[in-house]
């Protein structure tokens, strides 16, 4: 069952009246219909072997903290941060629910991960996506949020279908 505790949003978040993000455990049918429909979106758009999404086990993983965004009674997205070393954090699994996209919740939650990031003492946070027309909305998101191309992290390597990012905090 998911942590029903409100989240204060750091102040530069543009208010979002009815908007609740919380600590999720991963177990809601309506974050894993969230998360399949995720999943099977970036192996339509990716070759299997360029898609990096977690799964519902690997999410539930130590080292990964998973927040699920509600309005209205409504699951309106969710977000992961992954812990990969003491200093640097990543994000994972940044989804806006269909229905919701175009609201400004996916700023929303990156705020959130930012703010929690920083809160954790992390002093970069970074990111992998797709590089196909499907992944440019998103691109451009964590470029207006301060996030620079850079190269692979952690245990990515090149790949021509993968856009690696990062942001120092």
């Amino acid at each position: 069952m998911s942590s029903d505790v409100d989240v204060q949003l750091p102040s530069h978040t543009e208010p979002r009246p009815g908007l609740r993000i919380i600590v999720d455990d991963l177990s809601g049918p309506e974050v894993a219909a969230l998360l399949t429909q995720h999943l099977a979106e970036m192996h339509d758009n990716s070759p299997a072997c360029s898609v990096h999404a977690l799964d519902l086990d690997a999410l539930r993983g130590p080292e990964v903290t998973f927040w699920s965004a509600w309005e209205d009674g409504e699951l309106a997205g969710c977000a992961a941060l992954k812990e990969l070393a003491p200093a640097h954090g990543e994000i994972k699994s940044m989804r806006t629910a269909t229905h919701r996209t175009g609201r400004g919740i996916a700023s929303v939650l990156l705020n959130h991960l930012t703010a929690e990031a920083g809160a954790r003492g992390y002093q970069r946070l970074s990111l992998e996506t797709g590089t196909a027309d499907y992944f440019a909305p998103a691109q451009r998101l964590y470029a207006r949020h301060g996030f620079e191309l850079c190269a692979p992290f952690a245990d990515y390597v090149e790949d021509p279908y993968s856009v690696f990012m990062t942001r120092v905090l």
